[in-house]
C-alpha cells in the first residue's frame, strides 16, 4: 500500500527559552500520523537552516553534525524499506519502533473481545443490560468457531491471531460464514457484524491498525413486519380458560403487557411499590426501562388492574415483592406458543408480540405518537413511528368515513367543498 513518507529534522524549544543550544529531533510523518525521535545532538538556533533542516555553515562541527544526521536519515529509510518488504503495516510508531530496535506489541483479535466483554460486565446495570453482555458473549464464541472453520487454526493458533491480520476479506468471509454455516437470517447477521465493527473501531481508535477493514462493508436490516393481535384475538386469549395453572399466569402476564406495554424484562422485575396513586386519583405504573433507563409512566387500564388485584397474594408475590409471577423468558415464550396452539392463533406469539399490540393498539386509537412514546419509555420518537403502521381495519374505517361523505352529497377537493 502506498503511504505518505517523509522526515524532519528540527528544533525544540522549551517554553521558557532564551538563549543557547536546543535540542534537535527527527520528525516521522506517514499519512498525517506523527512520531518523534531525540538525535541526541543540540545546536544554535543561529546556526540552523529550517529549510535543509541541517546546521549552517562549513566548520568542522557543522560538517560532523550534518553527516551524523544523513547516517540517521539513511537508516530510517532502510528500516522504512524493510517494513514494506515484509508486508507489514507501515505507521509512524511502527517505523520509528523499528529504527529503536524494538519489538511492537502484538495485539490478539480474542483478546480484545475479551477484554471488551470484561469491561461490559463490570458496567451491566449500570450502562449495559446482561442481555448485551450475553450478545456479546455470543459474538466471541461465533468468532472462535469461524477461525477455527475457515483457517483450520488450533486453539493455540487462535489465541494468537493478530489484529493487523483482519481485512476486508476476513469480514466479507466472516458475514459469509455466519449467513451459511451458522445458517443466520438478514438482520441477524448485520446486528452481529455491527457489533464486531465496534471491536474493530476500538482497535482503530488505539491505533492498532490504520486501515478500516469495514471501509467499503455495506449491511441493511430488511424491513420485518411485526406481530400484532387484533381485538378479537385478545379477546379469544382473554377468555380462555386453561386447566393448567402456569398457562393461566403467563396468560395474565401477557395480557397485562398488552395494557401497558412493558418488555418481558421490565415485567419481571416489577415490585408492588412501582404502583401508585397519580396526580389524577387513577393508579399508575412508574418504573423505568432496564434497556433504555427511561422512566415509563403508565396510567393502568381497569383491565391490567384487575390482574394486579388478582395476583397480590399469590404466594410467589409475597414472598419476592413481585407484582405479577413472572416466568423465565424461555419458559414465557414457550408457554405462549402452546397458549397460541390452544386457542387457535395461527402468529407467532412471544411476549414481545404484547408491547407491538400495545402500541399498534394506542395509535390506531388516536393516543397522541408522543403520549405512546413515553409509556413506551422510547428515548428516539422514531423508534416509536415504526409502530406507527396502518392495518386493514385503519383503511376500512377511513374509507368509511369517504364513504359517508360522498353519500352525504358533499366531497372536499383541495381547499373547497364541492356539493353535488
Amino acid at each position: 500500500m502506498k503511504t505518505n513518507f517523509s522526515l524532519l529534522f528540527y528544533l525544540k524549544k522549551q517554553k521558557n527559552y532564551e538563549s543557547g543550544d536546543v535540542p534537535v529531533y527527527l520528525r516521522i510523518t506517514i499519512n498525517s500520523k506523527r512520531a518523534e525521535i531525540a538525535t541526541g545532538r543540540q545546536c544554535d538556533p543561529k546556526r540552523w537552516n529550517a529549510k535543509s533542516g541541517r546546521m549552517s555553515g562549513s566548520k568542522e562541527d557543522a560538517r560532523s553534525v550534518n553527516a551524523y544526521f544523513a547516517n540517521l536519515q539513511q537508516k530510517l529509510f532502510d528500516a522504512h524499506s524493510e517494513l514494506v518488504r515484509s508486508g507489514e503495516i507501515v505507521t509512524a510508531e511502527s517505523l520509528k519502533s523499528k529504527f529503536l530496535g524494538r519489538i511492537e506489541k502484538s495485539r490478539m483479535l480474542l483478546g480484545i473481545i475479551k477484554e471488551h466483554n470484561q469491561c461490559m460486565e463490570a458496567l451491566v446495570g449500570t450502562e449495559y443490560a446482561a442481555g448485551t453482555l450475553k450478545r456479546y458473549q455470543v459474538l466471541e464464541r461465533h468468532t472462535v468457531a469461524f477461525l477455527k472453520d475457515r483457517y483450520k487454526a488450533s486453539d493455540f493458533d487462535i489465541k494468537k491471531f493478530d489484529i493487523k491480520k483482519i481485512d476486508f476479506a476476513f469480514v466479507a468471509d466472516y458475514e459469509l460464514y455466519l449467513r451459511t454455516v451458522r445458517e443466520m437470517g438478514n438482520n441477524a447477521s448485520v446486528k452481529h457484524m455491527k457489533m464486531f465493527r465496534k471491536i474493530l473501531n476500538i482497535c482503530l481508535n488505539n491505533s492498532w491498525i490504520q486501515i478500516d477493514p469495514f471501509a467499503n462493508f455495506k449491511g441493511k436490516y430488511k424491513k420485518v413486519e411485526k406481530v400484532i393481535l387484533t381485538q378479537q384475538e385478545i379477546e379469544l386469549i382473554a377468555g380462555k380458560e386453561f386447566v393448567s395453572e402456569r398457562l393461566s399466569q403467563v396468560r395474565d402476564t401477557f395480557l397485562f403487557c398488552c395494557c401497558t406495554g412493558l418488555a418481558y424484562s421490565d415485567v419481571q422485575k416489577l415490585k408492588t411499590s412501582d404502583v401508585s396513586v397519580g396526580f389524577d386519583g387513577e393508579h399508575w405504573l412508574i418504573t423505568q426501562r432496564i434497556k433504555t433507563n427511561e422512566n415509563c409512566h403508565i396510567p393502568l387500564l381497569p383491565e391490567a388492574w384487575k390482574i394486579i388485584d388478582q395476583y397480590k397474594n399469590h404466594p410467589f408475590c409475597l414472598l419476592r415483592g413481585n407484582l405479577l409471577p413472572v416466568p423465565s423468558n424461555q419458559k414465557m415464550n414457550e408457554y405462549l406458543k402452546e397458549i397460541a396452539v390452544l386457542c387457535g392463533i395461527s402468529k407467532t406469539m412471544t411476549c414481545h408480540v404484547a408491547r407491538h399490540t400495545f402500541a399498534t393498539v394506542t395509535l390506531q386509537n388516536g393516543v397522541p405518537i408522543e403520549t405512546v412514546s413515553k409509556m413506551l419509555g422510547h428515548t428516539n420518537i422514531r423508534t416509536t413511528q415504526i409502530y406507527a403502521k396502518i392495518l386493514d381495519i385503519k383503511v376500512s374505517r377511513d374509507m368509511h368515513i369517504l364513504k359517508t361523505k360522498l353519500s352525504s352529497g358533499k366531497v372536499i377537493a383541495g381547499s373547497l367543498v364541492v356539493e353535488n
